[in-house]
C-alpha cells in the first residue's frame, strides 16, 4: 500500500510536479482547502500542528478545490500568497484540483478507496483530513467539522 501512495505526485501551485515520495518517512495531513469556505479559519489550526510538529516529522499538506459552492476562487498563481497573508499558512499547498466525480485527483482517489467515510468515501465538504504514515498508509479520515486540535493525539501517536 505504501508504495502505491509514494507513486503518486501532484502539481504545486506553479504547476510543476511534486512525487509522493519526496514525503517518504513524514507523517502527512492532508486536507481539501478552500479560502472562501466557512471553516477557513481551520487554517490557523493545521498551521499551528504543522508548526508545532514538524520538527518531528508532521508535514500538512492543503489541495484546493473549488467544487462546493466555488469557496475557492483563488487562481494557482496567488493562491499561496493568499494563504500566507490571510491565514498564515506555510506549509505545502498544490494547486487546485478536484475531489469527488471523473476528475477526482489521484492523491484522494487512493485516499478515499482506503478510508471511506461515514455515508461512503465522498469527500462531503472542504477541510475533509486524512492522515498517513510515515510509510505512505493511510490511517484516518476525519470530517470537514473536526478541528485540527482535535487531531493532535493521532499526530502524537504517529511521530
Amino acid at each position: 500500500m505504501s508504495n502505491e501512495f509514494y507513486a503518486l505526485s501532484a502539481n504545486n501551485p506553479q504547476g510543476r510536479p511534486v512525487g509522493m515520495e519526496s514525503f517518504s518517512g513524514k507523517t502527512l495531513l492532508i486536507v481539501n482547502t478552500a479560502t472562501m469556505c466557512g471553516l477557513a479559519p481551520q487554517f490557523g489550526g493545521l498551521e499551528a500542528l504543522y508548526r508545532e510538529y514538524k520538527d518531528r516529522g508532521l508535514v500538512v499538506l492543503g489541495f484546493p478545490c473549488n467544487q462546493f459552492s466555488s469557496q475557492e476562487p483563488e487562481p494557482n498563481e496567488t493562491m499561496e500568497q493568499t494563504c500566507q497573508v490571510n491565514f498564515g499558512v506555510s506549509f505545502p499547498l498544490f494547486e487546485k484540483i478536484e475531489v469527488n466525480g471523473p476528475g477526482t485527483h489521484p492523491v484522494f482517489k487512493f485516499l478515499k478507496k482506503r478510508l471511506g467515510g461515514f455515508l461512503g468515501s465522498r469527500i462531503k465538504w472542504n477541510f475533509t483530513k486524512f492522515l498517513v504514515s510515515a510509510d505512505g498508509t493511510p490511517l484516518r479520515r476525519w470530517s470537514p467539522v473536526t478541528k485540527p486540535e482535535a487531531i493532535r493525539r493521532y499526530i502524537e501517536k504517529n511521530l
